[in-house]
């Protein structure tokens, strides 16, 4: 996935956050009806001023700095309740599926996670015991494991 992509999943999920339709957020952010669809569908060429006029709706910018390895959403939408391997800052890693986001001011910022040793006890109890909580800063990458 593509740093624009990370940028139409923000944007989508928080404008459906909001209940907005395109052309409501389009008004409410002094753009185009065009320029919203196009963002939400990653289109790579776009201005930069525009696309901050439309994040700061949500309260954000875009300015240059170190990123991520991966976007909170991206981990909502491609991994999330999914056989997952994540690689943590610290070095280990982690087998299992992420169940739940935790936010604080709209913002994800840590997810609730279920190791694989716990998982079918977990599906059949929803022990919250079997839970642990990931920081999402500590996530230095993550992928799909594909179960044959």
């Amino acid at each position: 996935m593509n740093y624009e992509n990370h940028i139409a999943h923000f944007v989508k999920y928080n404008r459906n956050k909001l209940r907005l339709t395109q052309e409501e957020l389009a008004e409410k952010a002094g753009v185009g009806l065009r320029f919203v669809r196009d963002l939400e569908q990653g289109k790579e060429t776009l201005r930069m001023d525009k696309i901050n006029q439309v994040l700061q709706l949500f309260g954000y910018t875009i300015t240059p700095g170190p990123g991520r390895i991966k976007d909170p959403y991206d981990i909502l939408i491609n991994h999330f309740n999914r056989n997952v391997h994540i690689y943590l800052r610290d070095e280990s890693e982690l087998f299992g599926f992420i169940i739940d986001n935790i936010t604080e001011d709209n913002v994800i910022v840590a997810w609730k996670f279920v190791s694989n040793n716990n998982a079918i006890e977990y599906q059949k109890t929803k022990n919250p015991t079997l839970e642990s909580t990931i920081p999402h800063a500590l996530i230095e990458n993550i992928e799909n494991i594909q179960n044959s």
